[in-house]
């Protein structure tokens, strides 16, 4: 079993950047992939960001391409998602989620944490 807790949210304006965590405990994040989708209301969950269990690969959705990076810090046991450049419609509730494969889909990843809000202000 992995937990997963996630922090870092908060209230940012348009343009300005954010780092979402992602604290793991139970087993080492250097055997999961880890990814990161988000919830807005009223939408479905959507895809953002995974990186390999080996932190070598990573994707992005196209709408975060080049603004958002995803990373992790085995040694901690940590994700991250850096926000940079946010917009308005980065707002959504952030989840991070492990598995075993490197993946956009929901379904493909086993543990999920209770996620963070992320609010953005134009």
């Amino acid at each position: 079993q992995v937990q997963l807790v996630e922090s870092g949210g908060g209230l940012v304006q348009a343009g300005g950047s954010l780092r979402v965590s992602c604290a793991a405990t139970g087993r080492a994040l250097s055997n999961y992939a880890v990814g990161w989708f988000r919830q807005a209301p009223g939408k479905d969950r959507e895809f953002v960001a995974a990186i390999g269990w080996s932190a070598d690969s990573t994707y992005y959705a196209d709408s975060v391409k080049g603004r958002f990076t995803i990373s992790k810090d085995t040694a901690w046991n940590m994700g991250y998602l850096q926000m940079d450049s946010l917009k308005p419609d980065d707002t959504a509730v952030y989840y991070c989620a492990a598995g075993r494969a490197l993946s956009s889909l929901a379904q493909s990843y086993e543990y999920w944490g209770q996620g963070t809000q992320v609010t953005v202000t134009s």
